[in-house]
């Protein structure tokens, strides 16, 4: 690939995991969520506000562990994935899970910005996945579970 077509397509990961283009922010949707709220089911949706931020914080550090550590060690699926409760057990929690998300998502756009990193390699202690399966992956999965904390937060009638 020429340097300038694998620097774009670094750039164009990095731009979408930021939630560029198409809908709302992770920060936007995390802003102002009223803490009363924050551990609060809607009607017919399985899930509180903080068991969707705790999911998708923890499956995005999982991808990137994975994506990076030649001794990774998988989670257990379901159990490692959700918190155990569905409210925050403090409004600490709920900013520190903000907190690390963002660490989280910059260390993965480190990981693709850096032109060492090779996009198209097999990751050895994996089964045939890429750093650019894994990137596709975060944002795939950060994207689907916003748009449900969006409209968990505007069921509630907390969006403005």
């Amino acid at each position: 690939m020429k340097a300038n077509a694998d620097q774009a397509l670094r750039e164009h990961l990095v731009y979408v995991l930021n939630g560029g283009g198409a809908h709302a922010t992770f920060d936007e949707v995390v802003k102002d969520f009223p803490a009363k709220l924050q551990g609060t089911r809607a009607d017919g949706i399985p899930y509180s506000a903080w068991m969707l931020l705790e999911h998708m914080r923890l499956a995005q550090w999982d991808i990137l562990d994975f994506s990076r550590n030649p001794k990774y060690k998988p989670m257990e699926w379901p159990k490692e994935y959700w918190p155990e409760s569905e409210a925050p057990p403090s409004a600490e929690a709920w900013n520190q899970s903000i907190e690390q998300f963002h660490n989280d998502l910059e260390e993965m756009q480190k990981l693709l910005s850096d032109a060492n990193t090779d996009l198209y390699a097999r990751i050895p202690w994996g089964d045939g996945q890429t750093i650019l399966r894994e990137a596709i992956l975060v944002a795939d999965h950060n994207a689907y579970h916003l748009g449900q904390l969006a409209m968990l937060k505007k069921l509630l009638g907390a969006w403005k």
